[in-house]
């Protein structure tokens, strides 16, 4: 991947399509049959986009999806139809700014639930079983230490919010949300990716703790929609980082959260703007788990 040391913050102008849906990393367009899917270098944190915009981090994140797409195609089928700008023609302007950015997809049927897998007990997991023993409503062992694997991944679903954080379901009330059939499945569907990245991650000396994904229908199919293991998607360690009863330095935009940590943000004001440092060295966090991923 050749590095564009120009961030693209939107597509708007660029695409010559309705947009339907601008998030805060990804815009949709309407094709007509498809959908165009634009990452853009926007990064948020605490529910705000904040400025300036990370170089490479779109063309990280749908590069990484695509990677993982064409992997998982036999294993589970994706909404992917191709990832090649050049075949958009008039509906694009500056195609060179949007290389590496787009996918085009089959337009599914949401299912809104974050189906989230969990190998490791880190993070919000960690925090709902200091609380009482238990994640999403399933009872762990007792003495379980922060960051420690558990010795099956669990299943442990969200229930999708368009505004504000997803929050955290247990199966019983994913089951009453779109049936216990569609509820088994995508819990089997999810494992079993997390499974096939589990193990390939683990052959790059990585370590994939947890991840989410979202899922559609098309004609009654069960679909990958989205994106896929990412590090916005996914929780990466370096093998050499990992550590009990620690805080792991993530792959991801962990100089980002580091900055406003350590600044005086009250998280609910405009957000301070991201020094150049901090930008570069999240650039480069992005760069490395993609190579780290990809190479032979």
């Amino acid at each position: 991947m050749t590095r564009q040391t120009e961030a693209l913050s939107t597509a708007e102008g660029l695409i010559h399509a309705p947009l339907l849906h601008k998030g805060k990393v990804r815009e949709l367009y309407d094709l007509g049959e498809y959908l165009l899917i634009v990452v853009t270098d926007r990064i948020s944190a605490f529910d705000y986009v904040l400025d300036p915009a990370v170089p490479d981090k779109g063309r990280v994140l749908n590069g990484l999806s695509g990677f993982w797409f064409d992997r998982t195609a036999d294993l589970q089928p994706n909404h992917v139809v191709h990832m090649d700008v050049t075949r958009l023609g008039k509906v694009v302007s500056e195609p060179d700014k949007l290389a590496g950015r787009i996918m085009v997809t089959r337009k599914a049927q949401r299912i809104d639930i974050e189906c989230v897998v969990r190998g490791y007990i880190t993070g919000g997991g960690w925090r709902q079983y200091e609380g009482g023993g238990e994640v999403n409503g399933i009872a762990l062992a007792p003495g379980l230490r922060k960051n420690a694997k558990l010795d099956q991944p669990i299943f442990t679903p969200a229930g999708k919010n368009d505004i504000g954080h997803d929050e955290d379901i247990s199966f019983e009330e994913m089951e009453r949300r779109v049936g216990r059939e569609l509820a088994i499945e995508l819990r089997e569907r999810s494992l079993r990716l997390y499974e096939f990245g589990r193990d390939y991650c683990t052959a790059k000396g990585i370590i994939l703790a947890d991840c989410k994904f979202e899922f559609g229908l098309i004609d009654g199919e069960v679909i990958l929609i989205d994106e896929l293991f990412t590090p916005d998607s996914s929780r990466f360690w370096a093998k050499e980082k990992y550590g009990l009863d620690i805080e792991i330095d993530s792959m991801d935009k962990e100089p980002v959260r580091h900055f406003l940590a350590n600044s005086d943000w009250d998280q609910n004001s405009a957000p301070p703007r991201l020094p150049d440092l901090v930008v570069e060295a999240t650039t480069s966090r992005y760069q490395d788990i993609y190579r780290r991923l990809t190479k032979n």
